[in-house]
């Protein structure tokens, strides 16, 4: 018996269900975060205000606070101060209440007054969108019944959830705790699979933590972004304006010394360095944590020193806990090799770092670099100072 406007088979209101949810992934991927929070594209207004208006109607989120929660989270990232990193809180919290912490950081003043910038304020957004956020969900719940009948309470159901469990739970804490690194940036950022589709590309969490204001999320050619397919197609029928994109990385195999093109290429793919600089070293260091074992060293008896030191490669040492970073301090101690190899990337991530070196003295540091990685006695170091000196700018940078 028919008791809504439409009348559907089964597997319809499935994938209509899939359909509402998927533009919701869309509206958050491509509004509130690479449009508004990161301004790596511009919206025509009325497709920006389609976006708002339909988070409003499933959602219920505030621009501002989504806006000012996210940003806190880049610039705080894998510190207490963070809203929400599984590192911090643990996996499970923020997976299964991750919905609560964003309610909770949103009561904030102070994360919004300084995070909240330039986000809409005009009357619709101080009349209606801001104070009365629950009404628009309410006219989606009636909106869903009139459609579909009883059967609609259950679409709205689990329209309600996809954002608080998808959004709020797997990408604040499985985009920290599991997947695949394609960069080292200083954080614990994962991609959780490289075809980025139910979540609308954000799955490429590592990528994007890597070039935070890049409006496209997949980087290698084997990854696929929707959320970029879409912003490129409303771009062909002008309603999109892409402001940033992350640079290609581009390496000139002739190249056998450093210049400024070099300098540029390093600092602007610094990420990338630093991930080829662990994957290239990983295999030495674990060499040396079971040579410390083999030796009978206190404290390497079993593997968990293994996965200090792929840690360690990956991030900065200040990002390790407390006693993983008392396990490395000992390693280095104990090894000449991991020494070295630590206090060369010190001196690598330090280029960065120097705001007040001349580009020719940093040049100039940079190839000392790679003139004392060759002479290290290090095969590895040796190899990856190979490939940093090959580092170019591509013939399009940032757009």
């Amino acid at each position: 018996m028919q008791t809504g406007l439409l009348d559907l088979p089964w597997w319809a209101y499935v994938l209509v269900t899939l359909g509402l949810t998927h533009v919701t992934i869309a509206s958050v991927t491509i509004f509130l975060h690479r449009h508004q929070a990161h301004r790596a594209l511009a919206l025509h207004p009325a497709v920006a205000h389609f976006f708002r208006f339909w988070l409003w109607l499933t959602t219920g989120m505030v621009t501002r606070e989504w806006v000012a929660i996210h940003r806190k989270h880049h610039a705080t990232t894998e510190t207490a101060d963070d809203p929400h990193s599984p590192q911090v809180r643990g996996i499970l919290k923020v997976l299964l209440e991750g919905a609560e912490l964003y309610r909770l950081e949103s009561r904030n003043a102070a994360t919004l007054a300084q995070y909240g910038r330039g986000t809409p304020d005009d009357w619709i957004e101080r009349k209606l969108y801001t104070p009365h956020s629950a009404v628009g969900v309410g006219i989606m719940l009636l909106i869903d019944l009139v459609l579909f009948g009883p059967i609609g309470l259950t679409m709205w159901a689990v329209q309600m959830l996809w954002i608080p469990i998808f959004a709020a739970g797997v990408i604040n804490g499985v985009g920290h705790y599991w997947g695949y690194r394609n960069f080292a940036p200083y954080d614990a950022s994962r991609n959780i699979v490289p075809w980025g589709v139910l979540i609308g590309g954000e799955e490429l969490h590592n990528n994007h933590h890597a070039y935070a204001s890049s409006a496209r999320f997949s980087n290698r050619w084997w990854e696929f972004d929707i959320g970029w397919m879409y912003i490129r197609a409303l771009g062909i029928v002008h309603l999109a304006k892409v402001r940033k994109v992350a640079p290609r990385i581009r390496y000139i195999t002739s190249k056998t010394h450093c210049d400024a093109d070099t300098l540029q290429a390093v600092i602007t793919h610094r990420y990338d360095v630093l991930a080829r600089f662990a994957r290239t070293l990983q295999r030495t260091a674990m060499e040396e944590i079971r040579s410390l074992r083999d030796s009978a060293v206190p404290g390497f008896k079993d593997s968990g020193a293994l996965e200090v030191v792929r840690h360690w490669l990956q991030r900065d040492a200040q990002a390790l806990p407390e006693k993983e970073r008392a396990v490395l301090e000992q390693a280095l101690h104990s090894s000449p090799v991991l020494s070295t190899i630590d206090s060369m990337r010190q001196d690598l991530t330090a280029l960065w770092g120097r705001s007040t070196a001349t580009k020719d003295q940093l040049v100039r540091q940079l190839e000392d670099w790679c003139r004392r990685a060759e002479q290290s006695g290090i095969d590895a170091l040796r190899e990856f100072s190979r490939t940093l000196r090959r580092y170019d700018l591509p013939s399009r940078g940032m757009q």
